[in-house]
């Protein structure tokens, strides 16, 4: 049995490995053929954000599952996994904490006006304080979240606890499932036009690109917080910048961007609404243990037909049999 770890993760996730005698390496390599090459006998691969195409899967003749090291898929192509009933595993209970607590961050920095009154006081500029802005309170508020998976979840108990108004898209879970734990269900294009704050948890596919654009924009509130930490993509960024120069809506707090890294001098860049972080909301230190561990455990349960493997994570499941 063999495992190849594509990108550097945290030891903690070798060590299931090791104490099962387990072989695996890791590479860093992203070109294709050598990737072809070093894949090409394993049995799992544990993979961060390296792009595993059908080229590459199509060679390694005994691959039996692909775990990834977090829960967005788009880099692995899950037509070929479902056709050659290999298992894609994600890490569904590691990083809901870390990136919801990043999007609670956001919120908080862009509605306080927090890097402002930081300047203010490093310019020894305390006595200007009333020359700041006006910022605000996340009390009463009302909060859109587009997505109620275990993230969404995770932000929703957390905005609760701020006293907001918490409401939930998502067609995928009964109205009566989101009512039962004390928060609103509503449809996207009201929820648009209400929302103080829209945090976004939705995976990027044919159904998602572009999903917020122009259209949306026209029929937000002036005072609209939009947060992505998602994927780049869901949000049109042409929009985005549109909205956000032209005040259609007061600020925006990205970690994903359409292309990563993003361009340099980006149109973003120039704004000062917004807040941008490097696609790290669910790089913690304990949020990398965990994704490493539960990674690695994910090939390790699957390979050896396991009663600890959590079947929640193997997201084709049905297409295995």
């Amino acid at each position: 049995m063999k495992v190849g770890v594509v990108g550097e993760i945290h030891k903690s996730g070798f060590e299931i490995f090791e104490k099962n005698n387990i072989k695996y390496f890791v590479t860093e390599n992203k070109e294709e053929n050598q990737l072809k090459e070093e894949l090409k006998d394993v049995d799992g691969i544990v993979v961060r954000t390296v792009k595993l195409n059908k080229n590459i899967l199509s060679n390694a003749k005994n691959l039996k599952v692909v775990a990834r090291h977090g829960v967005g898929y788009d880099n692995v192509d899950i037509n070929f996994l479902n056709e050659n009933k290999i298992a894609l595993a994600i890490t569904g209970t590691a990083n809901s904490v870390s990136v919801s607590e990043h999007v609670m961050t956001m919120m908080l920095c862009l509605t306080k006006n927090i890097f402002e009154s930081d300047k203010l006081v490093k310019n020894n500029k305390f006595k200007e304080k009333a020359k700041l802005p006006n910022f605000f309170e996340l009390y009463q508020k009302k909060i859109l979240i587009l997505g109620f998976g275990r993230i969404g979840k995770a932000l929703a108990k957390r905005c609760l606890a701020f006293d907001m108004q918490v409401y939930i898209h998502d067609p995928f879970v009964s109205n009566d499932d989101i009512i039962k734990l004390n928060y609103i269900p509503i449809e996207k294009e009201k929820g648009f036009k209400i929302a103080d704050y829209i945090s976004i948890h939705l995976p990027l596919n044919d159904n998602t690109k572009d999903l917020i654009s122009y259209d949306s924009f026209n029929i937000c509130k002036s005072n609209l917080i939009l947060i992505n930490s998602a994927r780049g993509g869901i949000v049109n960024e042409e929009a985005l910048y549109d909205a956000l120069k032209n005040k259609k809506i007061f600020a925006a707090g990205l970690d994903v961007f359409e292309i990563e890294p993003p361009i340099n001098n980006h149109k973003l860049f120039s704004l000062q609404n917004t807040l941008l972080t490097p696609h790290n909301s669910a790089l913690t230190l304990e949020c990398r243990k965990r994704m490493a561990i539960e990674s690695c455990e994910n090939v390790y349960n699957f390979l050896t037909k396991s009663k600890k493997l959590n079947e929640s994570n193997i997201i084709n499941f049905n297409f295995l049999s």
